[in-house]
């Protein structure tokens, strides 16, 4: 199954602890424009409360009647600013108006406790005002009365000051918000650096093997935490592993290119013989082709040999891919012809490529053998070299055969994996492929041709014309 990766690490762990941050600097924000209009609202109510116990002390009863003992330079100072200005009102009985500011709207529904004074929110003008209300009773018996006074205050001294608190708070708080995102921003990338240093080693060793044959080196870190080292330690023994199995299949095909070095001798010297000993010029003809087949499998199994002893990368060198594909396509032209099968070339005419003949020859070889085997009678098989990217160059074999199912292309380049249950071939040819695509920097690929057929090659980095 396709691994598709996910939000990175890093972006992660700076959204979990700076989105907190963030909700925590707005949180605190918030609290404290609330915690100023509380205490605002407190020196309001403060106020308000001497202001209305100082007014009812300055109504005093004459006989049947009221003296009321305030000063025009008091009701100044009370009213001296329009903006935050104090308003009052004296009624008696409660609601009938005698002195002040006959707008002050009556107080709500509940209970009014004589000698207490009751504060509440009220509307004047459009304007949300704090009114404080004292009701006391004055007289004697049975004639006694009740005076209610009534002190008003705006708001906006109260908005006014939580919002002088509030911006000499921002201007800190936003300071040391982004202290912090600094220090938590270097704290994850210094945490996260073990990880770093841990994928470029891995990568080091994948482009490795992919280059050369040495086995892959175990990952060293100095210093990290112990997650790390644990994963660290995993991926040693994985690679341990691969070392192991690389070494298995180094010993394989040694041991085959031995094996496989005396009989291709022996073909070759018996071959050698034959064309001394025949005079016939179809015979010497014939003769000669796998006197020549013979010298090039001699060759590519000394060159196997050489490889799997050999430290070193593959020795590459500038070749004309589209040259060496006609070649290797009027080598097989003859067993097409006997299979009832017609193959062509199509493409370019000049195409470089940095790569190793022999294997480049070997791979196509592979590639053609495959499309003649499964392609049946009457079909046509074309080998292309082509541009399919810019830099890059795709060497291919197309056919229009039965094709394989869609869902099995990616199981094409597998060992020992095969498409069919036709006679001949041991699934190890077009895994070759892949091997020899890798050790070129390429890849291999394998698509449907529409109605019906297969494309099957590779990919190779192309050479500046």
């Amino acid at each position: 199954m396709r691994q598709v990766p996910g939000v990175s690490l890093q972006r992660k762990l700076l959204l979990w602890l700076l989105l907190p941050q963030l909700v925590l600097w707005l949180s605190g924000g918030f609290l404290a424009w609330r915690i100023a209009l509380q205490n605002g609202e407190k020196g309001i109510d403060q106020t308000l409360t001497q202001s209305v116990r100082a007014l009812a002390r300055q109504i005093k009863p004459v006989g049947d009647g009221l003296l009321v003992d305030f000063p025009k330079a008091a009701q100044d100072i009370l009213e001296q600013d329009p903006a935050d200005r104090i308003t009052y009102m004296v009624s008696s009985p409660p609601g009938r108006f005698l002195l002040g500011n006959a707008q002050l709207p009556a107080p709500p529904a509940q209970p009014i406790t004589l000698g207490e004074p009751l504060l509440y929110h009220a509307q004047v003008d459009s304007r949300t005002v704090r009114v404080a209300l004292l009701e006391v009773d004055y007289g004697s018996e049975p004639a006694r009365q009740r005076l209610r006074v009534q002190v008003a205050q705006s708001l906006t001294v109260r908005e006014r000051i939580a919002q002088e608190l509030l911006e000499q708070l921002l201007l800190p708080m936003g300071l040391m918000g982004l202290v912090l995102s600094a220090l938590v921003y270097a704290g994850v990338l210094r945490g996260l650096q073990p990880l770093k240093r841990l994928e470029a080693q891995i990568e080091r060793a994948g482009k490795r093997s992919h280059n050369a044959a040495d086995p892959l080196p175990p990952i060293e870190l100095t210093s990290a935490p112990q997650e790390v080292y644990s994963l660290a330690s995993t991926i040693n023994r994985l690679l341990e592993a691969v070392a192991r199995g690389q070494q298995k299949e180094k010993r394989f095909l040694n041991d085959a290119a031995h094996q496989l070095r005396t009989p291709l001798a022996g073909l070759i010297g018996q071959t050698e013989l034959a064309l001394h000993e025949s005079h016939e010029p179809q015979v010497r003809e014939r003769l000669q082709k796998v006197l020549s087949a013979a010298q090039r499998s001699a060759h590519l199994v000394h060159q196997l040999l050489q490889l799997a002893r050999s430290e070193s990368n593959v020795p590459m060198q500038p070749l004309d891919l589209p040259q060496l594909a006609c070649e290797v396509a009027r080598e097989w032209t003859a067993k097409a012809l006997a299979a009832g099968i017609d193959l062509g070339y199509e493409g370019e005419e000049q195409l470089r490529v940095l790569g190793h003949p022999l294997l480049l020859r070997e791979a196509l070889n592979n590639l053609i053998d495959n499309a003649l085997h499964y392609a049946g009678t009457g079909a046509t098989v074309t080998v292309r070299v082509h541009i399919t990217a810019p830099g890059m160059a795709a060497l291919a074999v197309e056919d229009d055969g039965p094709g394989v199912p869609a869902e099995h292309l990616g199981d094409l380049f597998a060992r020992f994996w095969r498409g069919s249950d036709k006679a001949g071939g041991c699934g190890l040819g077009l895994s070759i492929v892949d091997e020899i695509a890798l050790r070129h920097a390429g890849q291999t690929f394998a698509e449907p041709v529409v109605p019906h057929g297969l494309r099957v090659g590779i990919s190779l980095p192309a050479l500046p014309p």
